[in-house]
């Protein structure tokens, strides 16, 4: 109605006296997609005007003579048949003009479709004191019509309804944000209602506890760094996310990995509240992209784990190659204690990736039990060349 209203500016004001007035009806309706309208322009007779000269516009468009009536002297109508949705949100401009093309009068079409229940209505909490939710509008997201959509929420039990007032815009329209004032270990129910000039309807509720929701921004400073010479195995670091200075909880870490040219991740779930974990069993000579996302666990208390944190930026490393060990060493023979040891620590990683799953598992009372497995192994095989000698 808007960018009506601007056009009637540039009319002069003669055609628009309290004695002087063009009339178009109906003024601004509301219809439903496939629809057909027929919308008439009188004209007062001190205008001095006749309908025949008279013609029509649909945003700017002169529409076709074809479709005009003309029912006396002063009265023009047109038909519109199998209307579109409304290409503005403020409404499509069909206007009366005289034949100098001066506005006589106008109306704003709104054509689209009732909303749809909303969708997919997400929440989560950065440190148990706000709230964020997202959600998707229903069926193809598209009423051609102003939609309004109302994130509403309150206590389960009791408590007074409300509505949040931080909505996002843009690409993020659909969510809102609650800064503060929710309280904990009680549920709340939350829900979206749509409403627009065709129809209102509601998504389903949603319930639960701000606890139960919490999560953090990925872990940040992702390091990944070869194991001295070892070929197939990678050192990954990183810092815990900020929120866990703020809230009273434990984090749980995930890692996953992947080959340079593959796009398959290899998820590693057992890593526990470290901040780093040792990948073993690699491919020498290859490049890695690796991430870690966080998990809140035991928060004020609470069993249940949080939500996972979105993935790290990928981190890459290689592993170093079987060739650039054999050529990179600058003694062409070394001593019989070093070749020992690499000797030694191959078997060891080769016991783990058989024994210990993941990275929990890498510690050095690993370590040891690797080392009562070696000597119950050679004493097994003593014993066995004893008795055969014997």
């Amino acid at each position: 109605m808007f960018s009506f209203m601007f056009l009637l500016l540039l009319v002069p004001h003669v055609l628009f006296s309290s004695t002087h007035v063009a009339v178009v009806s109906p003024q601004d309706p509301v219809l439903l997609i496939g629809s057909s309208l027929t919308v008439t322009c009188s004209l007062s007779p001190e205008l001095g005007l006749h309908a025949g000269t008279l013609y029509w516009t649909l945003n700017g468009l002169r529409l076709s003579s074809s479709s005009y009536s003309a029912a006396s002297s002063n009265t023009l109508s047109v038909t519109l048949h199998n209307l579109n949705g409304s290409r503005q949100k403020s409404g499509d401009n069909l206007v009366c003009h005289a034949a100098d093309g001066h506005v006589l009068g106008g109306s704003c079409l709104y054509v689209g479709t009732p909303p749809e229940k909303p969708l997919n209505l997400s929440c989560w909490s950065r440190n148990a004191k706000d709230l964020s939710c997202k959600w998707s509008p229903g069926g193809r997201g598209e009423t051609h019509i102003r939609t309004k959509y109302s994130l509403k929420y309150k206590l389960r039990w009791y408590g007074r309804e409300k509505e949040c007032e931080n909505y996002s815009t843009g690409k993020q329209r659909y969510s809102c944000y609650i800064p503060r004032n929710l309280a904990l270990f009680t549920p709340y129910e939350i829900w979206v209602e749509a409403t627009n000039q065709l129809g209102s309807t509601s998504s389903d509720i949603t319930t639960l506890d701000i606890l139960d929701v919490v999560t953090t921004d990925p872990p940040a400073n992702v390091q990944v760094s070869r194991v001295g010479d070892l070929e197939d195995q990678l050192t990954v670091r990183w810092a815990s996310p900020p929120e866990l200075k703020d809230i009273l909880f434990q984090a749980k870490y995930q890692i996953r990995y992947r080959l340079e040219d593959s796009t398959e991740w290899k998820v590693v779930d057992d890593v526990g509240n470290q901040t780093s974990c040792r990948l073993a069993g690699l491919q020498p000579g290859t490049v890695y992209f690796v991430q870690v996302r966080c998990n809140p666990v035991g928060i004020y208390g609470s069993r249940k784990a949080g939500i996972w944190s979105d993935w790290s930026h990928p981190t890459a490393a290689s592993t170093p190659s079987t060739e650039r060990l054999q050529s990179g060493s600058c003694d062409s023979k070394p001593s019989e204690q070093n070749s020992t040891l690499r000797r030694e620590l191959k078997q060891f990683f080769g016991w783990v990736r058989k024994h210990a799953y993941g990275c929990s598992g890498m510690s050095i009372k690993l370590y040891d039990q690797w080392r009562v497995w070696l000597q119950k192994s050679h004493k097994t095989r003593n014993q066995i060349l004893q008795d055969d000698n014997s």
